[in-house]
């Protein structure tokens, strides 16, 4: 059994007690699914360049595998725990690396689902409402420069105890956000919704950095 928030109590040294407890729930809450798929909103806004970008996205995850896609933009990404492959619909391109050698896999969509565990300390921020939801919303920072973040925003829904949405404010200046807008759990995923398959895409242009 694939467990996809695992005990957070490693690497949370140092940090507010209300953070841990609320960040515990949601480890309790979530450790025995298996797998699951959301709908998602991601953005990216950096106020030096004028940018601000906002794509719908779907994920599915089981266990470490993940896929996820990126209508507007024409982007797929699979990963099978192991390698990683990039499909841009622009181009008919798919490029294929090993997951080692990734850059910050917290730029990813699918590390929503497990950011809290990834060694930074967390702080309670507040208890705030939107679009109805009562929420917590927490701070976390990391304890290492292994990622290249300052802070990540985090904020749980009181109601089902699961992340609702993460902020992470790069060191880059950029500010990548996602919102979770729908989420089913348990559901029953094929091990190959996480590989490639260059047979479904007519001429595809496949470039492998193995």
């Amino acid at each position: 059994m694939v467990a996809l928030f695992l005990a957070a109590t490693m690497g949370w040294a140092q940090q507010d007690a209300k953070a841990k407890k609320i960040l515990d729930e949601v480890s309790a809450k979530t450790k025995n699914i298996t797998a699951m798929s959301a709908s998602f909103i991601f953005s990216m806004v950096n106020e030096e360049m004028e940018i601000d970008e906002t794509n719908a996205g779907t994920i599915k995850i089981k266990g470490q595998k993940y896929t996820v896609q990126l209508p507007d933009l024409g982007v797929k990404v699979f990963s099978d725990g192991k390698t990683i492959w990039n499909y841009m619909e622009d181009g008919n391109q798919v490029t294929i690396s090993n997951i080692d050698d990734e850059g910050s896999e917290l730029m990813d969509p699918s590390s929503l689902f497990s950011i809290y565990e990834r060694g930074f300390r967390s702080e309670f921020v507040a208890e705030k409402t939107a679009e109805g939801k009562s929420l917590y919303q927490l701070n976390l920072f990391p304890d290492t420069d292994e990622y290249d973040v300052t802070k990540i925003e985090v904020t749980i829904d009181k109601a089902t105890m699961m992340i609702y949405a993460a902020t992470l404010y790069s060191t880059d200046g950029n500010l990548y956000g996602i919102q979770v807008k729908q989420m089913d759990t348990n559901i029953d995923l094929a091990d190959t919704d996480f590989i490639f398959d260059a047979s479904k895409y007519d001429d595809v242009e496949v470039i492998d950095f193995r």
